[in-house]
C-alpha cells in the first residue's frame, strides 16, 4: 500500500481516470477548538458549520474561476477527452476472457465487461457486458462507484465485488455470478467498511473487516484475518491471523498454482515491511527473510526483492536487487541465489512480471524503461536477454498467463504498453517463447505534439545530489524566461515519476503555449530503494530541497521566471506544495496544492495516517515532531509573508486523506490576509472525482487558476 500509487497520481493529472483502490479508516473525533489551532472545527468532515464553510468557498472561487475565458470550452474539451472510446482499455485476463472497467459519457458510473483476446485485438472488439454500474446505481437508489472484482478463478462463475458510496474508499464487498449476471441473495457479503477479502475455495473466503472492537490497528486497516465458511454467518467465522494494534495491517495472500498451492498470512508493522508466514495444516510456519524485503512464490521458485543490503554467508546482496531461489530449498533455511537484478547509480528495478517459464523484468535507467527476460537453458541455468521495445519512455509488463488454466495456450504471453510524454499510449502483444512483439492498439494523439520536445536535465540540490527532471516544450518555445511553465513533483512512498501522456495537460496547456516540467525528487523510486530511503522521516527535507533546486534550475536556465512559474501536486505531492510554498515564496506565481497533507502534528490522528509515519515520522514522539515540524506547513504558514496564491482542492469524500488538511490551512491563510482559493468536491474520494464530468470540472478550474496567475487564459 501506498499514500498515493503512480497510477493515482497521474488519476489527479488526467492521465488516467481509474479509481482509487485503498482502504477506508474510521472517522477521526474531532477535538474542541484550541487557542493554538482555532479551525480543528473544520476537521468535522460533515459538520453543519463545515459544510456551511465548504460551500461557502466553493462558491467563490467557481464565481471567480467560471469567468475566465475559455473555461466552458476547457471543461468541455476534457472531457470528451476523459469519455474517448478511442482510449485504450485496460484489461486483466482471467480465464477465457480479457476483463475491463470502462466510463464514457453515456456510462457514466461505468461497464464492467469482457472480451477474448482474439476480439480484443479487432478495432472494434465485441465487448460482454457483465454488470452495468449506472443500472445498478439506479436500481438500488444508491451513489455506487466502482471499487474493483476478484474472480475465484478455474472452472467457478463466481467473483466478489466491490463497491463504494460517492469515491470514498470505504466499500461493501458482495458476491455475484458471472453466469446468472446477479449477485447472490445468499452469498458472501459485506456491508461497507475497511475489508480485505482473499478466496481460498468456493466455500472459503479469508476476510479482514471492523469484526467489532479490536479488529483494527490505529490506522483503521484490519489487524485481524478470519476464515469465514459459505452458509454461515460472519460472526462465527474462525480467527486465523492476529496482527498488532501498532501495525498498518494484516492481510492473506493466496497462490492457487495448481501443484503449488500456498497460503501466506502476515501482517505490515509499518509500509515498507512485512512479516509473514505459510498456513498449513491450520498452523502458521514462519518465513525468515528481512523484514523489509519483499517475498513472492512463483510454482517452485521464491523470488526475493530487497530494501536494504543483506548480508549471508560473507556476501552482501544489494538493496534493490532481485533474487531467485528454490522454495523448497528456502524453507529449509538454505540461502542459494541467483541474482535476477542488481542496482548501478542509474539503473533500478521498476517491477516485475512471470510468464509460465520466464521472468520479466521492467528495468528504468534514468528514468526510461526497458525490458528484460530470465529463463533458463537446457542445463538449468538462468540466462538474461534483452527484448526490443520501443524507448525512451515509460514501459509496463503484465504478463497473460494464467496458472489455473490447463495447457495454457497463452502461457508466455504478455501485454506491453509504451507511452512518453508526446507520444500516445500503445499497447503490444507479445510472446516471451519467441520475443514477437505486435502492436495492437494505439490511441490516437489528443493534441498536435508538431514542434514540441522533451528533454531531460538535471539541477544541483542543497547537498549535491543530482536531481533529474523532464521539460516539454510547446511549439516555437524559447529560452527566454516568458514562459508559463507548470511544475509537477511528488516526492515519496517510493513512486517514480516517469514520462506519460496526458492528453488534458497537452489540449489545455502545452498546445497554448505553457510548459509542463516533471521533477524526480528524492522520495520517489527512479532510483530504487536508496532514492525513496534519502528523503524519509528526519530526511523528509531532501525533497523540498529537490524541488527548489528544479524550480531554481528553470530559473537559471531562463526557461521561466518565478512571475511565470506555477507548482502542482497531490496527496503527499500536496504535502511538497505547502513545504515549499512556506520555504520559498519568493520561487512560485501559483501553485495548486490537491488531496494535500499540510496539518503534520496531527497527521497521524486523521483517518489512515498512522500508516504513513513510516515515511514522515511520529509527531507525539518530541525527537521525531522536532524535525517534522521544521516543515510542516500549517504550523510554518506566518502573517506578514507574501505568499504565492494558492488553489486547495479537496474531497469532502476522502477517507484516505482527510479533508481538514486543506480547510484548516485555507481558513488559516486567510485569516492571515493572504490570497486563496479553495475547492472541496462533495464526493470523489482521494481522486478528488466520482467521475468523468467531475474529474473534468476539476481539471478546468485548475487550468483556469493557472493561467489566471501566470499568463490570460486562451481565447477559443
Amino acid at each position: 500500500m501506498t499514500l498515493l500509487t503512480r497510477r493515482q497520481a497521474l488519476a489527479l493529472l488526467g492521465a488516467t481516470s481509474a479509481p482509487l483502490t485503498m482502504a477506508q479508516t474510521p472517522a477521526t473525533p474531532t477535538p474542541p477548538a484550541t487557542d493554538a489551532d482555532p479551525f480543528l472545527w473544520l476537521e468535522e468532515v460533515e459538520g453543519e458549520r463545515a459544510l456551511n464553510w465548504v460551500r461557502e468557498h466553493n462558491a467563490a472561487s467557481r464565481k471567480l474561476l467560471e469567468a475566465e475565458p475559455g473555461f466552458a470550452q476547457t471543461r468541455q474539451s476534457l472531457q470528451a477527452i476523459l469519455d474517448s472510446k478511442e482510449r485504450i482499455p485496460a484489461v486483466v485476463r482471467r480465464g477465457d476472457w480479457l476483463y475491463n472497467f470502462w466510463r464514457d459519457e453515456k456510462n457514466t458510473r461505468g461497464l464492467w465487461r469482457r472480451t477474448t483476446l482474439e476480439s480484443f485485438q479487432q478495432a472494434e472488439p465485441a465487448w460482454d457486458v457483465v454488470l452495468d454500474l449506472d443500472t445498478l446505481a439506479h436500481d438500488e437508489k444508491e451513489n455506487w462507484v466502482w471499487g474493483g472484482a476478484q474472480l475465484l478463478g478455474g472452472s467457478s462463475t463466481r467473483c466478489l465485488i466491490s463497491l463504494s458510496r460517492g469515491g470514498a474508499d470505504a466499500k461493501v464487498v458482495r458476491e455475484f455470478d458471472l453466469a446468472t449476471r446477479r449477485f447472490l441473495a445468499d452469498g458472501f457479503s459485506l456491508p461497507e467498511a475497511n475489508s480485505e477479502v482473499e478466496w481460498l475455495n468456493k466455500n472459503h473466503l479469508f476476510v479482514g473487516t471492523d469484526f467489532g472492537p479490536g479488529a483494527l490497528t490505529d490506522s483503521g486497516y484490519p489487524r485481524v484475518v478470519k476464515l469465514w465458511q459459505r452458509g454461515t454467518p460472519l460472526s462465527a467465522a474462525s480467527t486465523v491471523y492476529e496482527g498488532q494494534k501498532t501495525d498498518v495491517a494484516a492481510f492473506a495472500t493466496v497462490h492457487p498454482t495448481p501443484g503449488f498451492q500456498r497460503v501466506v498470512l502476515g501482517r505490515s508493522p509499518d509500509f515498507y515491511t512485512n512479516d509473514i508466514a505459510l498456513w498449513q495444516d491450520g498452523k502458521l510456519l514462519p518465513i525468515d527473510k528481512p523484514l523489509d524485503a519483499q517475498l513472492s512464490f512463483w510454482k517452485q521458485h521464491v523470488l526475493i526483492k530487497l530494501r536494504s543490503d543483506w548480508a549471508l554467508a560473507g556476501r552482501t546482496w544489494p538493496s534493490g536487487a532481485l533474487l531467485l531461489g528454490d522454495a523448497a530449498a528456502y524453507l529449509k533455511g538454505e540461502r542459494q541465489f541467483t541474482a535476477l537484478f542488481t542496482p548501478t547509480a542509474t539503473r533500478s528495478l521498476d517491477a516485475y512480471t512471470t510468464t509460465d517459464q520466464q521472468i520479466l523484468l521492467s528495468v528504468m535507467d534514468n528514468v526510461a524503461n526497458r525490458v528484460v527476460a530470465w529463463r533458463q537453458n537446457a542445463q538449468g541455468q538462468w540466462v538474461e536477454r534483452s527484448i526490443d521495445t520501443p524507448f525512451p519512455g515509460t514501459l509496463q509488463v503484465q504478463a497473460l498467463h494464467d496458472p489455473q488454466v490447463a495447457q495454457d495456450a497463452l502461457a508466455e504471453h504478455y501485454l506491453l504498453s509504451y507511452v512518453d510524454f508526446l507520444t500516445p499510449d500503445s499497447l503490444y502483444l507479445g510472446n516471451a517463447a519467441t520475443d514477437r512483439l505486435v502492436k495492437i492498439k494505439s490511441r490516437p494523439a489528443f493534441f498536435d505534439a508538431t514542434g514540441m520536445k522533451v528533454e531531460q536535465h538535471f539541477a544541483t540540490s542543497r547537498d549535491g545530489t543530482r536531481v533529474p527532471y523532464f521539460v516539454i516544450w510547446p511549439r516555437n518555445a524559447k529560452a527566454n524566461g516568458a514562459n508559463p511553465t507548470l511544475l509537477y513533483g511528488y516526492g515519496g512512498f517510493e513512486v517514480s515519476m516517469q514520462p506519460w501522456y496526458s492528453a488534458s495537460w497537452g489540449q489545455a496547456w502545452l498546445a497554448h503555449g505553457g510548459v509542463a516540467v516533471v521533477a524526480n525528487i528524492r522520495g520517489g523510486g527512479e532510483y530504487g530503494p536508496a532514492w525513496h530511503q534519502a528523503a524519509v522521516k528526519a530526511n523528509k527535507q531532501h525533497s523540498y530541497d529537490d524541488f527548489i533546486a528544479v524550480a531554481e534550475d528553470l530559473v537559471a536556465r531562463e526557461i521561466t521566471v518565478p512571475k511565470h512559474l506555477g507548482i502542482m501536486g497531490g496527496s503527499n505531492g500536496g504535502l511538497l506544495m505547502g513545504a515549499v510554498l512556506v520555504q520559498r515564496p519568493d520561487l512560485f506565481n501559483a501553485v495548486v496544492c490537491q488531496v494535500p497533507l499540510l496539518d503534520m502534528k496531527r497527521f497521524n490522528k486523521l483517518l489512515a495516517g498512522a500508516s504513513w509515519m513510516a515515511e514522515y515520522g511520529n509527531p507525539d514522539v518530541p525527537a521525531e515532531w522536532a524535525y517534522i515540524s521544521r516543515y510542516s506547513p500549517y504550523q510554518n504558514v506566518k502573517v506578514g509573508v507574501k505568499y504565492p496564491k494558492v488553489f486547495f482542492v479537496t474531497s469532502t469524500r476522502d477517507d484516505r486523506v482527510h479533508p481538514g488538511h486543506a480547510r484548516k490551512m485555507a481558513a488559516r491563510m486567510m485569516a492571515q490576509g493572504h490570497d486563496v482559493l479553495y475547492y472541496e468536491n462533495i464526493e470523489g474520494g482521494h481522486g478528488s472525482a466520482a467521475n468523468n464530468a467531475q474529474l473534468a470540472d476539476r481539471q478546468a478550474l485548475e487550468f483556469a487558476f493557472l493561467w489566471e496567475q501566470l499568463g490570460p487564459m486562451p481565447q477559443r
